[in-house]
């Protein structure tokens, strides 16, 4: 390995390969640029040198500018305003859903994804994730109902959106977020390789159009990897398919031969499409997704992932609409992670006596009894 002069690093470069304090000590992975405090903090502990035996990457490493700018906006808020957050909230998913269509437009016309620079701008989404989810929760519900949005973009949004929250209530390490969130991103990236009637119609696909639709995953994975993203990225986008009994594709995979960051996207992009619009199907409600979920616990999904994502959302997620058990209608507003059965809701139609909406959270006492159907709200 070569070594590299901590002071002569620049900031925000980071490496092709590994970063070493010794032999054996891993330091960084290449996702994870070199910061200022990663600097002051090995020179105060003495260690002058590290070692790679990749190269430092400076300028190829580069970050949506228009990304990082909402995103350090929306975390500096000194405000508990919700309107206020909603909107800076919004500005940040409008931003990285355009620059989501940018990606795979590229991938599509221009055959390129540059790795560093998603790595970046999902690490970048991950610090606004890990800081408070309910910044994103509470903005989905409004691209919801845009039935002319681009799903392919949307879906890739939200599952990564989705997988990150799982990931952290995993305790996933930072690089490894960055990791799960680029795979989570690009896991259907080898839809651009296949003809979009496919996947756009509204009719029953031909047993030969559905052949050629399951073989997505392998297409991923050969893109993937011809742009040197790294092998456990590369298997998220191959197995996010596979199943804990064996009956997913491409290649029928047991439990314990699937990856982790597969597992989790498995997860997230199956709950995502059960509530999401989509031209070939009716959409259901998010209990209704998370229930699904839950009932093909320890057959179709780990486990494991399965109860991170109800301890993310909670049984009643964020935007849901819900009848109380004293018949009053509310809102769910926020998540208890310790008690995911009894969120926190705004119950319609009532104010306190300063004007303020009423917000409480439910309880053995004032429980949900089931969600409303839209022609219920109002």
């Amino acid at each position: 390995m070569k070594p590299y002069t901590v002071k002569d690093i620049p900031a925000g470069s980071c490496f092709s390969k590994p970063i070493y304090l010794d032999e054996q000590f891993v330091l960084a992975t290449p996702e994870i640029p070199f910061s200022n405090e990663l600097t002051a903090l090995l020179m105060e502990w003495d260690f002058k040198e590290i070692y790679s035996d990749g190269e430092p990457k400076d300028e190829s490493f580069a970050q949506n500018a228009d990304i990082a700018k909402a995103a350090e906006s929306l975390l500096n808020l000194e405000t508990n305003n919700q309107d206020t957050i909603i909107k800076y909230a919004d500005e940040f998913y409008r931003l990285f859903q355009k620059y989501t269509e940018e990606l795979f437009n590229q991938a599509t016309e221009a055959q390129e994804l540059n790795f560093d620079a998603i790595s970046e701008n999902i690490r970048v989404a991950c610090e606004v994730i890990c800081k408070d989810r309910r910044f994103l929760l509470w903005v989905q519900q409004n691209y919801e109902s845009n039935q002319d949005e681009n799903y392919q973009v949307s879906h890739a949004v939200k599952s990564m959106i989705i997988a990150i929250m799982i990931g952290s209530v995993l305790k996933l390490s930072d690089g490894s977020l960055v990791e799960l969130g680029t795979a989570a991103l690009l896991h259907e990236i080898g839809m651009v390789k296949l003809p979009p009637r496919l996947y756009l119609t509204k009719w029953s696909l031909t047993p030969e159009e559905r052949k050629t639709i399951l073989t997505h995953p392998i297409l991923g994975y050969k893109l993937l990897k011809s742009f040197d993203f790294s092998p456990a990225i590369c298997r998220g986008a191959l197995e996010h398919h596979e199943r804990e009994n064996g009956t997913g594709y491409p290649q029928k995979l047991p439990a314990d031969k699937i990856s982790l960051y597969a597992k989790i996207i498995a997860v997230a992009c199956s709950y995502e499409a059960m509530t999401a619009h989509r031209p070939y199907k009716k959409v259901k409600d998010k209990h209704s997704g998370i229930m699904d979920i839950l009932k093909n616990e320890g057959k179709q999904y780990d486990d494991t992932i399965v109860r991170a994502l109800v301890y993310s959302l909670s049984v009643y997620p964020i935007g849901l609409y819900v009848l109380l058990s004293n018949g009053k209608k509310a809102l769910v507003v926020d998540v208890d992670t310790e008690n995911p059965r009894f969120p926190i809701v705004k119950i319609l139609g009532m104010t306190t006596k300063d004007g303020k909406k009423v917000v409480v959270q439910t309880s053995p006492q004032l429980s949900i009894t089931r969600p409303l159907a839209k022609e219920e709200i109002y």
